[in-house]
């Protein structure tokens, strides 16, 4: 396993990563999810990203329960706050901020968090409101980093001129594909300029880059385009044309002598401002395939090639 530094951050995070949005605590058993941790770290990933709102708390205390008995520092741990956690509690106000990372903390069983990244930005909210008690939660040492998901890059540039005054934001954490190049455009070149990482979401496109799926038979039984609780932000990558379009980059990855998922991850990892790709396990077993793209060396042409395959692609 290879590792990255995060950001202008002291952080050095393992090149893939475990995420637990749909899976531990919400889609996979507690011991299954326990077990994907633990292989997680055999495989030399040190880096586990989780949210308030997995579960509404259920994600975490897996995590928790998990983490329990390891040394503090052997891994990076990075959780979110935004999304809502009760009828009334939900945003980025400097009440919820202070009230939900202590709720965290608690569930995490632990002293503080490496990273905490607000998971959408809040527009009913002041960003110097938000700013100033992310500072706070950092200078009460709850909070080492802070980071954001999926902002825009005028929020992104907002938050940016008001350091030193308050904490600086040291990754950003969008979704990011061969599926999915939106930030691209103009997220990477800011964040690059700014001493701020990526850490991406979806680099598999929901599993649909790993080549599991046909488009003409029903998805694998223990897929998660199968699952009820796992698949319903599926529909747009399913569609028989993705499918179809993403089987045209079988021979490439064949020729590259890697598999499909490993191609797919080892593309997004060519991005220097990339720190990691999250990928989600919902068996042990799949964590040692996606590790392996970590320090995969491939030859740019064949990236050349299926970034041509998959423009072609017809999408809404």
């Amino acid at each position: 396993m290879k590792y990255r530094k995060l950001g202008s951050s002291d952080l050095e995070v393992s090149e893939i990563s475990l995420g637990t949005w749909l899976t531990t605590g919400v889609g996979i058993e507690k011991e299954t999810a326990i077990a994907c941790i633990d292989r997680a770290f055999d495989l030399g990933i040190n880096f586990i990203d989780t949210a308030n709102a997995y579960g509404r708390g259920a994600s975490e205390r897996v995590i928790g329960a998990a983490l329990n008995d390891r040394p503090r520092d052997s891994y990076v741990l990075a959780t979110k706050v935004y999304f809502p956690m009760s009828d009334t509690d939900r945003g980025l106000s400097r009440e919820q901020i202070l009230k939900q990372v202590d709720a965290s903390l608690e569930r995490l069983q632990t002293d503080h968090v490496d990273l905490y990244q607000c998971h959408r930005y809040d527009e009913d909210t002041p960003l110097e409101e938000t700013m100033t008690a992310l500072t706070d939660i950092v200078k009460a040492g709850k909070v080492r980093y802070i980071g954001f998901s999926e902002w825009e890059p005028d929020h992104i540039r907002a938050a940016l001129d008001m350091v030193p005054e308050v904490e600086k934001f040291v990754s950003s954490q969008p979704q990011y594909s061969l599926l999915w190049r939106r930030p691209e455009k103009a997220v990477i070149p800011l964040c690059a300029a700014n001493g701020i990482s990526q850490i991406v979401w979806s680099p598999l496109g929901q599993g649909v880059l790993t080549g599991k799926y046909d488009a003409d038979r029903p998805p694998p039984e223990d897929s998660r385009a199968a699952s009820d609780d796992m698949g319903g932000f599926m529909e747009r990558l399913m569609k028989p044309e993705v499918i179809r379009g993403v089987e045209r980059i079988r021979p490439l990855a064949e020729q590259a002598g890697c598999t499909m998922a490993q191609f797919a991850l080892a593309w997004v990892l060519r991005e220097p401002n990339v720190a990691s790709a999250i990928v989600g396990a919902s068996r042990p077993d799949q964590l040692d395939d996606n590790a392996a793209a970590s320090g995969l060396e491939i030859d740019p042409a064949l990236f050349a090639e299926a970034e041509k395959i998959v423009a072609a692609i017809p999408r809404d």
